[in-house]
């Protein structure tokens, strides 16, 4: 009896201390160095822990031994009381453990996209741009002319574009609502609608900050005399809906075609925007500068300068003509 009390006592002893062993292996597998050589996005899916596994090992985070699999499992086990993975896209830093994978897929912080609209663009631009981003999924419905607000958005893996292309025109409604609320009332703008179609025509106008005041006066001044507000942007918008550029200078035929946004032909606003405004033109619009400025023109420079009368504008027109053939002759 003593023999088999024995035999049996260094069965269990050697038993312990296979699992002591086998445990201290796994631990000093835990916190090992992975074969990530250097920090690595990757998407977790929804899934299992095998799939995740999976996901990990394709992408190089984990090695594809058994001892790894095995100790992957059961430290996931073990720890499911810190929470739950992420399905998201997360980094993991190169050579992390499976101690520091299981905190990333647990309490990491998913990768931030950014896509930024800028200002003036038109609905077919920033359609394709939703379109052509990367991370997002599924379709969305063609957003009107005017409705985005030109920003940086930020986004996660995933994000549906639709639900990107509601935000952007909420931001737009809300910035549109703040110009509206706070506006110098004019008797040429009636509703909101009018004020973000002046709003996109500055926008299209000019990038310069001290400018845009300059030439909301300029339309309103126009609106107010009955005269036609003669907008280049508009014409180009009538003619194409917002493509880009004509590929050409506008000719004296464009400015014939009889189009509703053809503003040397209509009277009054064109139907409506031609591009997506920023905030400083829709301030620009609900804020115009003071004067009775009825003419602007570019001055070569990156600018405009503006008139009163018919014949300060055609001087400037002429000094504009004539620095342009200037440089000209100066490039050949």
């Amino acid at each position: 009896m003593r023999r088999v009390l024995a035999a049996l006592g260094g069965a269990f002893l050697l038993l312990v201390l296979s699992g002591l062993g086998i445990g201290f292996l796994g631990l000093k597998h835990y916190d090992a160095p992975g074969p990530l050589t250097e920090g690595r996005a990757v998407v977790i899916p929804h899934g299992g822990t095998a799939q995740v596994m999976a996901t990990l090992q394709d992408a190089g985070v984990l090695e594809r031994d058994w001892s790894t699999q095995k100790v992957f499992d059961v430290a996931t086990a073990l720890t499911r009381v810190d929470g739950a993975f992420h399905a998201a896209e997360l980094v993991f830093p190169a050579h992390g453990s499976i101690h520091q994978v299981l905190l990333v897929l647990r309490h990491g912080k998913p990768v931030i996209h950014r896509l930024t609209i800028p200002e003036g663009l038109s609905a077919i631009q920033i359609a394709a741009l939703l379109e052509q981003a990367p991370y997002m999924d599924g379709t969305f419905p063609f957003p009107d002319e005017g409705s985005v607000m030109p920003l940086t958005y930020d986004y996660e893996w995933g994000m549906p574009r639709a639900q990107m292309l509601a935000r952007m025109q909420h931001a737009m409604d809300r910035a549109l609502d703040h110009a509206w609320e706070g506006r110098v009332a004019d008797p040429a703008i009636l509703n909101r609608h009018d004020l973000l179609v002046l709003a996109s025509m500055i926008e299209r106008e000019t990038g310069s900050a001290d400018e845009r005041p300059m030439v909301a006066r300029v339309f309103l001044n126009r609106l107010h005399q009955g005269m036609r507000l003669q907008s280049d942007p508009t014409v180009v918008y009538g003619l194409n809906h917002g493509v880009g550029p004509l590929g050409h200078a506008l000719s004296h035929a464009d400015l014939l075609q009889p189009t509703p946004y053809n503003t040397y032909i209509i009277l009054g606003l064109p139907p409506g925007p031609i591009c997506s405004p920023g905030m400083a033109a829709l301030e620009a619009a609900a804020h115009p500068a003071q004067g009775d400025q009825l003419y602007f023109v570019a001055n070569g420079h990156g600018g405009h300068n503006f008139a009163t009368t018919l014949g300060d504008h055609n001087h400037n027109v002429s000094a504009f003509r004539a620095a342009k053939r200037a440089q000209s002759s100066v490039a050949q």
